[in-house]
């Protein structure tokens, strides 16, 4: 009988499509659950959405339509981009299933019929889209320290669930099971920022929105998103308080519940805890794996740095989204994403090593024996050295994959990749094929690149699945399994090639960028409306000034955008403006040009703007507003 393991992401929030940074948790675990699967053990793999509080109703009531009608949508949208990223779940849970509401229910009935819960009044800073409460010293600027919007002074009658009653014990379980917390930084963050300053009791229920799970004793409440969200892992097996399903049974406790570093509290102390209080087993491993940035930034709308699976995929192929994700993404530290980074991981990693070393084997095989791999005969010390180099491949590879450090497992699958490319160019193939009684060499060298091939396939064929397979058929690979890679040689003699099909076409960085450039200003063209009428009132609010530019230069990466020193008066701002193609840094020192100096500052390329220089332009060309001789500082009305 196999060895269960049972793996979960955090479920995804359904108020919004999520973006690239949100779909690397489900490629990541996606990932983790195929390794599992290679190696034997009865996987069970859950997913899914939380689709109950305050944002998504108020985003619902502002499009007009009700909640439930507003997360079938979103959820159908989340599990559409699940789906198109490969991820082989076993379940998508919705927090709005009737079988889930029903449990959940029940869970906070027996808390409270238990003691661990009371009324009472709350009083705080609350953020809408963390749907987090807050202390004064907690904001940063007065914003919320999570997203950085503002945040509302909320009183209302709450229920609250004694945290500190269940404290030392969990301490102790902490320190019993040294692995319960990964990465091991996160584990101290944990102690020492919540743990050991003593929990405050958690808020469990509101009153001041209506869209979620209704407290059956007290109409006036719902469940508040923690006690519903997080018990979305037992309740997807079938538990409830009364009654323990089958599932349940044979999967819980959880192996791992991979999640987001940002969510890690909520998982390693008020979920815990609540299983404590409900009786039950606690997960065996809590992985806080860190954040895809774009820049420097975290993807955010309101940061116009969203980056979407769906468009990368159509540009790229979902292989190599997957690839670029996993291996990108150190084990504890944050990754970052751009086209730029995407393209060059492409070129260097999928076309030039991985792509070219299995058509360039294929090729041989069919062009110096017809496409039929001969058994090897005549081996020499090269021969050991790329044996040897399979061997450790595999052993870091599963060593890696063990400890969940994704990216060190592909590097040692691409390690042999690399080594196979070297052997050809050792071995020399085309040389050999020109001497007849070198033939049996020959046959040896190219038996012992389809082997690594095949070896190297298996090894990432839970990181990309299709291409994987791809390469099983050009081989005509009939072991696949993860116990046919540990010792060399169970490819068979005989075996007939497929076509030597390109996997990953090298990408020209110009052209594609410039198309993607190309693209983007078409997306914000469509975004201003034909007719867009503004009152006095409204354009007073702009603060329109004369700014002398003090220094300029090309922001990283980009040919369309400059970031200059301007100064505007009493300070001086550093304003990021798409005016490259028209004027050269060194040109554009020294004007005095009209800025707006009380934009909201964003980020674009990963660089601060603080400002706006205005413009006009006609596709071709771009004219700076001059504002002649004023002085900086002087208003512009």
């Amino acid at each position: 009988m196999s060895e269960k393991f049972y793996i979960t992401t955090a479920i995804a929030y359904a108020s919004r499509k999520p973006h690239i940074g949100n779909t690397y948790e489900i490629v990541l675990t996606d990932a983790i659950a195929r390794y599992k699967k290679q190696r034997g053990y009865d996987v069970y793999f859950l997913t899914g959405t939380d689709e109950h509080g305050q944002k998504i109703q108020q985003i619902a009531e502002e499009q007009g339509i009700t909640p439930q009608k507003y997360v079938d949508k979103v959820a159908g949208e989340i599990r559409d981009i699940w789906d198109l990223m490969g991820s082989d779940y076993n379940k998508f849970i919705r927090t709005t299933d009737d079988y889930h509401v029903e449990a959940v229910q029940k869970i906070f009935k027996k808390f409270y019929d238990q003691g661990d819960i009371y009324k009472s009044e709350y009083e705080g800073l609350y953020c809408v889209p963390c749907e987090s409460f807050f202390t004064e010293t907690q904001l940063v600027d007065g914003c919320c320290p999570d997203c950085g919007r503002k945040v509302e002074k909320t009183k209302e009658e709450a229920y609250f669930f004694k945290m500190s009653k269940y404290q030392d014990k969990l301490m102790k379980y902490i320190e019993e099971n040294p692995d319960f917390i990964q990465p091991e930084s996160r584990k101290k963050e944990m102690i020492n920022n919540f743990l050991k300053p003593g929990l405050q009791d958690l808020c469990v229920s509101r009153t001041s929105f209506t869209w979620g799970i209704p407290v059956t004793f007290d109409d006036k409440h719902v469940i508040y998103v923690w006690i519903d969200a997080l018990s979305n892992y037992i309740t997807a097996l079938g538990y409830s308080p009364d009654q323990k399903g089958e599932l349940y049974n044979k999967y819980w406790p959880a192996d791992i519940h991979v999640i987001g570093k940002d969510i890690l509290r909520f998982h390693t102390i008020y979920w815990p805890i609540m299983l404590m209080a409900l009786g039950e087993p606690l997960p065996k491993k809590v992985f806080g794996h860190p954040w895809l940035l774009s820049g420097t930034d975290k993807m955010s709308k309101s940061r116009g740095n969203v980056l979407y699976a769906d468009e990368l995929v159509k540009r790229f192929g979902v292989d190599a989204i997957r690839y670029y994700l996993l291996c990108e993404m150190p084990y504890a530290q944050d990754g970052t994403i751009s086209y730029e980074n995407i393209i060059t991981r492409y070129n260097t990693d999928l076309a030039n090593i991985w792509g070219n070393l299995v058509s360039r084997t294929v090729a041989m095989v069919n062009k110096y024996f017809g496409g039929t791999l001969e058994e090897p005969t005549d081996a020499d010390g090269l021969d050991g050295e790329l044996k040897a180099a399979a061997k450790d491949a595999v052993r870091g590879f599963e060593r890696n994959m063990d400890g969940l450090r994704i990216a060190d497992a592909i590097d040692c699958a691409m390690s042999l990749a690399k080594r196979s490319n070297k052997y050809i160019d050792e071995t020399m193939p085309w040389v050999l094929a020109k001497d007849e009684a070198k033939r049996g060499r020959l046959a040896t060298v190219l038996y012992n690149l389809v082997e690594s091939i095949r070896i190297t396939a298996v090894m990432l064929s839970s990181v990309m699945p299709g291409t994987s397979k791809s390469i099983f058929e050009q081989i005509s690979a009939t072991e696949t399994g993860w116990d046919s890679i540990l010792e060399f040689g169970k490819t068979q003699a005989g075996s007939k090639m497929g076509e030597a099909a390109p996997l990953f076409g090298r990408i020209d960085e110009k052209k594609m960028m410039e198309e993607i450039e190309a693209e983007l200003d078409a997306k914000e063209d469509k975004k201003v409306p034909e007719e867009n009428l503004v009152s006095i009132d409204d354009f007073a609010k702009l603060d329109i000034r004369a700014g002398k530019v003090l220094e300029s230069k090309y922001v990283e990466g980009s040919d369309k955008l400059l970031v200059s020193k301007i100064d505007v008066g009493e300070k001086v701002l550093q304003v990021v403006s798409g005016i490259a193609k028209s004027y050269k840094p060194e040109e554009f020192v020294g004007k005095t040009v009209a800025v707006i100096c009380n934009l909201k500052p964003v980020k674009l390329r990963g660089v601060l703007s603080e400002g706006m220089i205005l413009a006009a332009s006609d596709k071709k060309t771009i004219n700076v507003l001059e504002a002649g001789d004023a002085a900086p500082g002087t208003k512009i009305s």
